[in-house]
């Protein structure tokens, strides 16, 4: 069943939107996320200084989502337990599954949060810039591992 009422209009317009400072204590991953999605949320208009909390929370999860999916891309999903007499027992899922798992299911309720899933931006007024962008996803906010890592 979709969403009732009319569409949700952003909190302004992308000549007004200020994104909040990078936190400091941020590491060089998350710094570069941070950087990304900021400036495209600003490109859509709809980032505040009082998004700072999600902001921080998003970017701490994304980097750790994706320490978990280079792992996995790395070792595979599973490992073989082995008994004492080092013969395989059983398949075990790595615990890294689990969290990616856990953290898409966080990260996806952010994205449609700030407007960064089609469903999402299709629920909200937004102009989206029709230039071309450098990042992979057109300036969405998408952030590829290899554009937040340099």
């Amino acid at each position: 069943m979709g969403k009732r009422g009319p569409a949700k209009t952003p909190m302004g317009n992308s000549e007004f939107a200020k994104a909040p400072p990078c936190p400091k204590h941020f590491d060089k991953e998350q710094r570069a996320v941070w950087r990304q999605l900021t400036a495209s949320l600003k490109k859509l208009g709809v980032v505040r200084e009082t998004d700072t909390n999600a902001l921080e929370r998003y970017c701490v999860l994304w980097v750790r989502w994706r320490r978990a999916s280079v792992y996995i891309e790395k070792n595979g999903e599973t490992y073989v337990l082995k008994d004492k007499e080092n013969k395989p027992r059983c398949a075990m899922q790595w615990p890294q599954v689990g969290i990616i798992n856990r953290l898409s299911i966080l990260l996806l309720r952010l994205e449609q949060e700030f407007g960064l899933t089609p469903a999402a931006r299709a629920s909200i007024d937004v102009e989206v810039s029709s230039h071309k962008t450098n990042d992979a996803m057109g300036g969405l906010g998408i952030i590829s591992y290899k554009d937040a890592v340099g």
